[in-house]
């Protein structure tokens, strides 16, 4: 995988220096990446953390680290090295975007940080990642997806109900959603730039990534004065909207409106309820949602799931099973939408990976390759930026850049 040769995808011909680590910044990476940037990832001489996050590892590299950068080119400076800063202003000349989430204050102890660069670089789009933005009274603190999701309200709707222990989502949400704001950003900033020739700094958090899931809960506090709590699988707006116990597992029903709720009556024979002034229209089934749920708990687990859900289907009903990880990777949709793909990886071989969740008409993208060796790339990026091979083989036998053969 050298520069763009193979690369397809509508962002083929842009180029992303990656200074990141874990997972925010690696997510924006990624998704560049798999819409056809070139994004070479810059690690410090050990590595990104997440290459220490085992287990599981096949054949010695860490499976989160094989998730979160497949499809990047990957070089290994030491930043810390003038040498080394040296090396990523030159890897910086024909860049489009930069992608960093060191802590705040980080990147301008190393020379590298926005007011510096754009100096130098004036079309360099610059996205910064960090647990509460670089702005505002915590912009110094540290960020972990589980502090982001207690500050940002996540915790406090999530769970069984009132008065259980705080939850957090099972996925690291803010992180996620933290990296797909930024990739929006980025793409946002570099087409501004397309027609101004300016680029700018994007600036997105854990944080702020954390309060985008509320909506419908700070909606309901705006207008009330009242914070929601957890409600379990039920919904703050809409009844019946939750999981319910079948025979043999659970299934989800969203009868979300009027019309679902007729037609989730009659497929599953109760069309009695209909006439049942608790569960009239919505506002009633929201002020009686727990009667609600008792009253149509006992019908769902008279039948199995495959029935139920045949028979919702048949009716018109949104309802689907709840399906464990690797139910989930096998299922004919997973599939027909190329959400696990296959890769080949220099040590691990054939393996699998999760797939380009935006699909495009004329210029689809897709996972271009595995994630990198610790330096795998190191020479081959550096002679591209114009190195002799006795400079690479001085930078190399210095520390300065550490390469890995695959």
């Amino acid at each position: 995988m050298t520069g763009t040769t193979g690369r397809s995808g509508p962002l083929v011909g842009m180029r992303v220096i990656e200074l990141a680590h874990i997972m925010a910044g690696p997510v924006c990476g990624l998704m560049l990446a798999d819409m056809g940037a070139e994004v070479i990832k810059v690690e410090k001489m050990d590595g990104d953390d997440t290459r220490r996050t085992v287990p599981p590892a096949l054949e010695g590299e860490s499976a989160a680290y094989m998730m979160m950068n497949r499809g990047k080119r990957g070089i290994s400076l030491d930043l810390k090295d003038p040498d080394g800063v040296a090396v990523l202003r030159r890897l910086l000349k024909g860049a489009d975007a930069l992608i960093e989430n060191y802590r705040g204050g980080t990147m301008e102890r190393l020379g590298i940080g926005y007011d510096t660069l754009r100096e130098e670089f004036p079309e360099l789009v610059y996205c910064s990642l960090s647990g509460f933005g670089r702005t505002g009274p915590y912009a110094d603190r540290a960020g972990f997806d589980l502090v982001a999701q207690g500050m940002s309200g996540l915790m406090s709707v999530t769970g069984e109900g009132p008065g259980r222990p705080p939850m957090k989502c099972g996925p690291p949400v803010t992180d996620i959603t933290a990296g797909i704001l930024a990739a929006m950003g980025v793409l946002a900033a570099y087409s501004n730039r397309l027609r101004t020739g300016r680029g700018q700094a994007v600036d997105t958090s854990l944080f702020e990534a954390g309060i985008t899931h509320t909506y419908w809960q700070s909606a309901i506090a705006m207008a009330t004065g009242i914070a929601p709590g957890p409600m379990g699988s039920a919904h703050p707006l809409n009844a019946p909207y939750e999981a319910f116990e079948t025979a043999d597992g659970w299934i989800t029903i969203g009868a979300a409106n009027q019309t679902n709720w007729l037609r989730l009556l009659k497929a599953i024979g109760a069309d009695a309820l209909a006439e049942d002034p608790r569960f009239a229209l919505n506002r009633d089934r929201m002020a009686n949602r727990q009667e609600l749920a008792a009253t149509l708990a006992p019908i769902f687990r008279a039948h199995s799931s495959a029935e139920w859900l045949a028979r919702l289907e048949a009716g018109g009903v949104p309802a689907g099973p709840v399906l464990d990880v690797n139910a989930m990777h096998r299922d004919p949709q997973t599939q027909a939408r190329a959400m696990v793909v296959e890769v080949d990886h220099p040590r691990v071989g054939r393996m699998k990976t999760l797939g380009l969740p935006v699909k495009f008409s004329d210029t689809p993208g897709r996972v271009h390759g595995p994630a990198p060796l610790l330096g795998e790339h190191s020479r081959a990026i550096l002679a591209e930026a114009g190195y002799a091979p006795d400079e690479i083989d001085s930078l190399i036998a210095r520390g300065v850049v550490r390469e890995t053969v695959a």
